[in-house]
């Protein structure tokens, strides 16, 4: 099996899993625009691949060497989460969605960024995960590798985004608010407990 479609599989393996970065892109694409939907899984995909890499080159490295960042990160990261899930579960869903483009850029690159780089357990599996494989590959072999890595998060998050979106027609209100619920549950129990982890660093 070539290099790159080692990186590819485990690439997926690595993104496909449902957490906070699916969620909020699912909820996006079910609740805005299909333009809105791409422009939030492109953004993603920039955030994904930077943390990817910097778990292959070992940002776990890092975290165990100035342990005060992972404490900050955590506590950062969990205020965040929670209040971008809390934030969708109060928000009231509708199946008008062509004007979201008068919402910030800022804001949706800011809500990408959260729920990507303030995830200390994603920073420290994906170090675990990919940092692990960086360790038996030679460098040329090393850049084939993360280059299925990132063509992994591009096809997942593309997809994701374009499926959804495309079928979300079958959705009404009351399905949107369901969803709406669940996905920011979800981000909410991600948050408290990142917030556990920072509270247990005290302990």
């Amino acid at each position: 099996m070539s290099t790159f479609i080692q990186g590819w599989l485990l690439g997926i393996a690595y993104v496909a899993p449902i957490g906070m970065q699916n969620m909020y892109l699912i909820n996006t694409a079910i609740e805005k625009s299909r333009a809105r939907a791409l422009q939030v899984a492109l953004i993603m995909i920039f955030f994904d691949i930077t943390l990817a890499l910097a778990c292959f080159m070992g940002i776990g490295l890092v975290f165990e060497h100035v342990a005060i960042l992972r404490v900050i990160v955590m506590g950062i990261g969990s205020i965040a989460v929670m209040y971008i899930g809390y934030s969708l579960i109060v928000a009231k869903p509708s199946m008008e969605s062509n004007n979201d483009f008068e919402k910030p850029i800022m804001q949706i690159i800011v809500s990408c960024f959260v729920v990507t780089w303030l995830n200390p357990q994603a920073i420290i599996d994906g170090t675990l995960l990919l940092g692990g494989f960086r360790a038996t590959l030679e460098n040329a072999n090393a850049s084939l590798f993360i280059f299925g890595v990132a063509i992994a998060s591009t096809m997942w998050f593309l997809s994701i985004s374009t499926l959804v979106s495309k079928f979300k027609n079958v959705f009404n209100i009351k399905i949107l608010k369901t969803i709406n619920v669940l996905c920011g549950s979800i981000l909410v129990f991600f948050g408290l407990k990142l917030g556990l982890s920072f509270i247990g660093t005290f302990l």
